[in-house]
């Protein structure tokens, strides 16, 4: 699927629940989100017919997401399935990690050899207050059981944010060094209702690559864009046996290069992340519309797909996107 701006969009991230097991700080509120109810989310028979209409249409890349999928029921037989969709080349998933473990053999099994673990302190204490109560030890044993149940490459997301993790970015860099891991420093983005606080924690990654060049030499990785890697910058420390990544969504826009569509757990399909825009799959889906209208229904959200955002450099743009990342699926 070609949009107008000549970009291949050919990857559908699916957020599967818009509940989640921590209420990340710069994520949701303090009093959390407002969920919607177990009627108004997909089913999974509505998720699979929009991923078979995508496929249809070029989609050869799924990543599930949340909220965090994990606590959705049934997640892994809907996974299985979802493998069995003819010309659904990847299936990956995002997690906060917490119930990796029970789960890894089984989504392992199911099909998913990628994943990536949302991760933004090593310290117990700091990651227990960010997460408003989240255990880091057991974050820890699933990235722990993922290495020994065979997935790779496993990905860990840190969120650089001033003031609270700028003093780990070397411990997560070393972290690279031993482990074939590929650790990955997100900007802090303005999103939702905690967007104008999450403005004064933002850290570019121009500086997270210059306090882990002070210790450690990093080499570009050649061959580095592909539809695995994505937006990601990727260097390795000299000798490192894993990767390190910087993903600029607010100081490197990368919007020419975006290949993605979202649907969200309410069964709405997003062309830009930080755009509220959207197309209304689910009301057709249960008012019985064709094959033929739900693909018109996926062309028409990709003919919304904007050439790009304006975060940052223009304050209005908070005023279009005032959802929470957890309700669009990150």
């Amino acid at each position: 699927m070609i949009d107008q701006y000549n970009r291949d969009i050919n990857y559908l991230r699916v957020s599967v629940t818009d509940r989640c097991n921590l209420r990340c700080k710069y994520c949701m509120p303090k009093e959390g989100l407002s969920q919607i109810g177990h009627n108004d989310i997909l089913r999974y028979e509505e998720i699979l017919r929009v991923v078979r209409a995508g496929v249809r249409l070029g989609i050869s890349k799924v990543r599930i997401t949340g909220g965090e999928p994990l606590v959705r029921r049934g997640i892994v037989d809907f996974i299985a399935r979802l493998k069995s969709i003819p010309g659904l080349a990847d299936i990956s998933l995002t997690t906060n990690g917490v119930l990796l473990k029970q789960f890894a053999d089984d989504l392992f099994s199911a099909g998913i050899q990628r994943i990536n673990i949302s991760l933004d302190s090593l310290n117990k204490e700091k990651y227990a207050a960010i997460t408003r109560g989240g255990d880091l030890n057991a974050v820890l044993a699933g990235i722990r059981e993922a290495d020994r149940v065979g997935f790779a490459p496993i990905k860990i997301n840190t969120v650089a944010i001033k003031g609270f993790n700028d003093d780990e970015i070397l411990t997560f860099a070393a972290r690279t060094i031993d482990k074939p891991y590929q650790v990955r420093f997100i900007e802090l983005m303005p999103l939702g209702h905690v967007g104008g606080d999450n403005r004064s924690k933002y850290l570019s990654n121009d500086v997270v690559t210059g306090i882990i060049r002070q210790v450690y030499p990093l080499e570009a990785v050649n061959g580095q864009r592909n539809n695995v890697d994505g937006p990601a910058r990727l260097y390795r420390i000299a000798g490192g046996q894993g990767v390190i990544g910087f993903i600029s969504p607010v100081s490197r826009h990368f919007c020419h290069a975006c290949n993605r569509l979202r649907l969200t757990a309410d069964g709405h399909l997003r062309a830009c992340l930080l755009l509220d825009e959207e197309v209304d799959l689910k009301g057709p889906l249960r008012g019985g519309c064709s094959d033929a209208e739900l693909d018109d229904l996926i062309r028409q959200a990709i003919a919304k797909k904007p050439w790009g955002h304006t975060m940052i450099k223009e304050e209005r743009h908070l005023r279009k996107c005032v959802k929470e990342m957890a309700t669009i699926g990150g």
